[in-house]
């Protein structure tokens, strides 16, 4: 019997494995800054009426669309069963801390949930922005939003401008760039 003895040149093979590594290390980095941008952001219709009604958020204050006419608006839908949502409301947090209130309101409506299990998820995570419960899916039906997170951008004339359906990083500098374009 003729025993065959392998061959290994041990320098070709650390390349090889080295060149997998890379391949490797570098898909996954791909995949990661793929799934941060899983966004859609389209305009609303030009032909839709300005945003009406009242908002009442957790705290028992009013806000009217007519009181927050001059302002430019961040209206973000969300879930607490939605893991992209709690992805984004921290960096919506911080979108918020950065602008001026002046200028610019951030709110969060919260669709079909008691109010208690999103002022708990927003406590834990110390998001004090302003939350409207949504507990019969009223605001959401009103907007047609089905996918969540979604947010609406409201120029300061109250008229919705956009439509950004899925997770968006609102502390990277285009969302910044979007609300900065609303007239």
């Amino acid at each position: 019997m003729l025993a065959v003895r392998p061959h290994c040149n041990h320098t070709v093979l650390s390349a090889f494995l080295s060149a997998c590594m890379n391949i490797a290390v570098a898909s996954c980095l791909l995949s990661v800054t793929c799934a941060n941008a899983q966004f859609e952001k389209t305009p609303w219709p030009a032909s839709a009426k300005p945003l009406s009604g009242t908002f009442k958020d957790s705290s028992g204050q009013t806000l009217t669309a007519e009181s927050l006419k001059g302002k430019k608006l961040v209206i973000n839908f969300w879930a607490t069963w939605c893991a992209p949502c709690k992805e984004e409301l921290p960096t919506l947090q911080v979108f918020s801390d950065l602008q001026d209130p002046q200028k610019t309101v951030v709110l969060t409506i919260n669709v079909k949930e008691p109010s208690s299990r999103a002022l708990r998820f927003m406590q834990t995570n110390q998001i004090s922005l302003p939350l409207i419960p949504d507990p019969q899916g009223e605001w959401a039906k009103q907007f047609d939003i089905k996918v969540f997170p979604t947010t609406l951008l409201v120029a300061p004339s109250g008229r919705i401008q956009w439509r950004i359906v899925g997770e968006v990083d609102w502390s990277s500098q285009t969302p910044q760039t979007w609300v900065d374009s609303l007239r």
